[in-house]
């Protein structure tokens, strides 16, 4: 059956997180007189960081341990004495300030919206969803938003889902596509959920989490290849 409507994932599918996540430490950096935050150290934070979300994402630990626990752990291991709680909350209103699309998502999802519904589904926190969604014009383009801090759980957790499709037009699952980067939480998710999963895969990384993957692309442009049935 044809596509009439997509979940897309938001941070490292539409939006390159990496950028604001880097922009958004200097930031905070700065903000509280800390220093130099080097390459390195930003590094060090994003495996940190990858491994606390990957953890909620196995339901090993709440998102207040990973908001909280990461920084913790990052100052921890840097030598850094600071206010971990003060330096979260800035920190995610700073990940707003940058906006970067990945392959022209602005333009895809604009062009998609008199084709197919289409919803963001995000495990980021209300905070910095909102203001990245409304900064970077999507919030206007998407029929809908579902950020998991609001809906009470996070992808993969099939309560997530249910959340949505509660809430949205009764598609068929056939009819409807989760557009994402991660293994472990979007394309999961859909598998839990029976609908078709498209893996968003720039670095052709091999799928390792024994997931279904329906489609599998390093270009988010070919999505509309997808929906016109010719992929």
């Amino acid at each position: 059956m044809a596509i009439k409507a997509i979940l897309w994932d938001v941070d490292g599918t539409l939006l390159d997180f990496l950028a604001a996540e880097r922009a958004s430490i200097r930031a905070c950096f700065e903000r509280f007189g800390m220093g130099k935050c080097t390459d390195e150290m930003i590094s060090r934070y994003s495996k940190i960081n990858a491994g606390y979300w990957k953890r909620l994402e196995y339901g090993e630990i709440s998102r207040d341990e990973v908001l909280l626990g990461r920084f913790v752990e990052f100052f921890d291991r840097e030598g850094i004495h600071t206010d971990a709680a003060a330096f979260n909350d800035e920190y995610q209103y700073r990940l707003g300030d940058t906006i970067c699309f990945i392959d022209d998502a602005y333009e895809l999802v604009k062009r998609l919206r008199l084709r197919v519904k289409q919803y963001a589904v995000t495990n980021g926190t209300y905070t910095a969803q909102k203001r990245k969604l409304t900064r970077s014009g999507l919030l206007e383009l998407f029929d809908g938003v579902f950020i998991s801090e609001q809906v009470g759980f996070d992808k993969p957790r099939p309560e997530f889902f249910q959340h949505v499709f509660e809430r949205i037009p009764p598609f068929a699952k056939d009819e409807m596509l989760i557009v994402g980067d991660s293994l472990t939480s979007d394309m999961r998710g859909g598998n839990t959920a029976g609908i078709k999963c498209c893996w968003y895969n720039p670095q052709h990384a091999e799928n390792d989490a024994g997931v279904r993957i329906d489609f599998e692309t390093d270009d988010l442009r070919r999505v509309e290849d997808i929906v016109s049935g010719s992929l």
